[in-house]
């Protein structure tokens, strides 16, 4: 495992398990609108060091360790790194832009960084494919990460759950345009990667625009 890697989510792990143990860190640290907007920015950051619990850190972690390697064999650890927290500031900034009337919100998690790191594994690879616990046949990676995105628009209209979609997205989008930048021959080299996993992010904005979400 690459050293910035594990860093990292040793650093997840430790900030996590204080928060578990101390509410008034969590409090403290946690994305909340009001404070954001009272000008605690630092929670825009350190909110996505902190979990609900301990299957809500393994998850992420999990997705972080095996995903991760893909971006730091092809970009190098200094740009996963900056991809990372790119995606981590793409996805609290998206929240922050459509719940800032919402001074109640509150989310944590490092959902949106490593969705970033999902969706940039997927431009940098293209031909991955997953297995999906309930279904027995690989699934091409890009069908998953489209797949979440749409479900994460879903997330974002019914507003029926506790779950953080819009920081997801923002994340996803923060980890497309970084690739690319860091790498803009795939512009040509995989236009159509590049083209279907920008579907679901024209949508979102389209809907966006139209005050369907």
């Amino acid at each position: 495992m690459s050293t910035v890697l594990l860093v990292l989510i040793i650093v997840n792990v430790l900030i996590s398990y204080k928060g578990f143990n101390d509410l008034h860190f969590f409090r403290k640290y946690e994305f909340h609108i009001g404070s954001i907007r009272a000008g605690e920015q630092i929670r825009m950051i350190s909110s996505a060091f902190l979990h609900a619990d301990i299957m809500h850190l393994a998850f992420n972690m999990l997705t972080l360790f095996f995903f991760a390697p893909v971006v730091i064999d092809h970009l190098g650890a200094l740009s996963f790194i900056l991809i990372y927290f790119g995606s981590l500031i793409f996805g609290s900034l998206l929240t922050l832009i459509f719940h800032k009337d919402d001074y109640s919100y509150r989310a944590i998690g490092a959902s949106g960084a490593v969705t970033g790191e999902l969706y940039s594994a997927i431009l940098l690879q293209p031909e991955m494919s997953l297995y999906l616990f309930f279904i027995p046949i690989p699934i091409p990676a890009y069908i998953v990460g489209i797949g979440y995105l749409l479900y994460s628009i879903y997330g974002m209209r019914a507003k029926n759950d506790n779950i953080g979609h819009t920081a997801h997205f923002g994340g996803a989008i923060g980890g497309y345009v970084l690739t690319i930048a860091m790498r803009p021959a795939m512009l040509t080299e995989n236009v159509f990667m590049v083209v279907v996993l920008a579907v679901p992010i024209v949508l979102l904005f389209v809907l966006a625009k139209t005050g369907k979400i």
